[in-house]
């Protein structure tokens, strides 16, 4: 078996160790006789792994106790929705930085519901940069804020969080959550897909501060409403079982190599080796300014788009796969996710060296 160097920017490569985990307990689930994928989801078995899973989470993100944690369906792009309908409740007002494609459609999709301002966007130069945001910009009677903590397409993060005083910051964390330690108490809402750094794609992890919850609109449906799920631990419908289940390893993986401080020590050299050979290079070059660069995806050109279609073509025939860039942008991203090992971004670094020298 020959398994390729998979830099997708989502779904993602899982760690190999959870994937053998995953195929030896594929027929049977300890000693239940059935695969989680056949458990019933009202079962003491499963009930154990989903609580297991919890908890697991709440000790590797430090959770404090007064918040929710949720196992949701519908993926990042139905909390576009829930959150207005469960937080914009008191003035009807929500404040957002527009830094990609995923928070101009959070601030789009909140538009239908209230009043929905920009109050900063990156757009005017492709999203390269995070605007600097002051306390002034942001109204004091906005019900929340709304940030995409990491841009997946565009490879911009924020470095320092906006500071909202007492109005709740609502954080999408899709393409870094895990990737690093993160205070959890300095926001109202985080929320994330798990098809990039979890878990495959179906479950959505929602991370609520509980005075939030219970307010929602009244034309909010019951399956938007965050009071349902709180007060049915998930459980209100059937969950994505088979998904919470390999997120539940991928959380014992995490805590078996060192936790999120460890995590981000990987990742911190990972995107090193390839941002100082983008810097060195004389064919290849970044697009994001230095100090808004992302640790979990690597946008980059070469400025000539059939060289960048060969680039990636002779990538995937080298074992390199899903490096070509998001269709809005072109060029090419390596997305750097916490199960690529650091030996697949050394390489690929080997392999655009000698693809510099045989091109230029």
């Amino acid at each position: 078996m020959s398994r390729v160097y998979n830099f997708s920017a989502g779904p993602s490569m899982l760690p190999e160790e959870v994937l053998k985990t995953a195929a030896a307990e594929m027929l049977e689930y300890g000693t239940s006789g059935q695969s989680v994928m056949e458990m019933s989801h009202r079962s003491k078995e499963y009930q154990a792994i989903i609580d297991e899973a919890e908890a697991d989470l709440r000790e590797i993100m430090n959770i404090p106790d007064n918040y929710t944690v949720l196992f949701l369906q519908g993926g990042a792009s139905t909390q576009f929705a829930m959150v207005p309908m469960n937080l914009m409740n008191k003035n009807k007002k929500a404040d957002f930085v527009v830094t990609g494609q995923w928070a101009k459609k959070a601030y789009k999709e909140a538009a239908r519901y209230g009043n929905a301002r920009v109050i900063a966007s990156s757009e005017d130069k492709t999203f390269s940069y995070i605007p600097k945001i002051t306390p002034d910009m942001i109204d004091p009677e906005a019900d929340y804020v709304h940030i995409c903590m990491n841009n997946t397409i565009y490879g911009t993060k924020w470095q320092n969080l906006p500071e909202t005083g007492d109005v709740p910051l609502v954080a999408d964390i899709s393409s870094c959550i895990l990737s690093e330690p993160i205070d959890v108490s300095k926001f109202g809402i985080l929320y994330a897909g798990a098809q990039k750094n979890v878990a495959p794609a179906g479950l959505t992890i929602v991370i609520i501060r509980n005075d939030l919850i219970g307010n929602a609109m009244d034309i909010t449906p019951t399956m938007l409403n965050y009071q349902t799920h709180s007060e049915n631990g998930s459980m209100f419908n059937t969950p994505p079982c088979y998904t919470i289940y390999i997120a539940g390893l991928v959380f014992k993986w995490i805590k078996k190599i060192g936790g999120l401080d460890y995590m981000r020590k990987i990742n911190s050299e990972k995107a090193a080796i390839l941002y100082d050979f983008l810097d060195n290079s004389k064919m290849f070059k970044g697009t994001v300014v230095p100090e808004d660069r992302s640790l979990m995806n690597v946008p980059f050109i070469t400025g000539n788009e059939e060289l960048d279609a060969k680039f990636v073509k002779e990538s995937k025939a080298a074992g390199f796969v899903n490096l070509k860039g998001h269709r809005s942008v072109g060029g090419m991203r390596a997305s750097i996710y916490n199960a690529m090992p650091v030996d697949g971004v050394k390489k690929l670094v080997e392999f655009m060296k000698k693809f510099e020298e045989e091109n230029a």
